[in-house]
């Protein structure tokens, strides 16, 4: 069995009996996107919140 299908599989058993298939995919949305955040962040791709100010700003 691959890590994400047991990953999947240890989520769905903390999710509530009556979530509904929006609650679930949520969820695994979530999930994922901290993931690739965090492997992100340990792989030194980050910008400083004075960056994203400026970025912001410049707009």
């Amino acid at each position: 069995m691959t890590v994400a299908k047991e990953e999947a599989k240890k989520l769905l058993d903390i999710i509530p009996d009556a979530a509904t298939w929006d609650d679930i995919m949520y969820e695994f949305y979530v999930r994922k996107k901290s993931e690739t955040s965090l492997e992100s962040a340990e792989a030194g791709e980050v910008v400083s919140h004075e960056e994203v100010k400026q970025r912001f700003l410049q707009q």
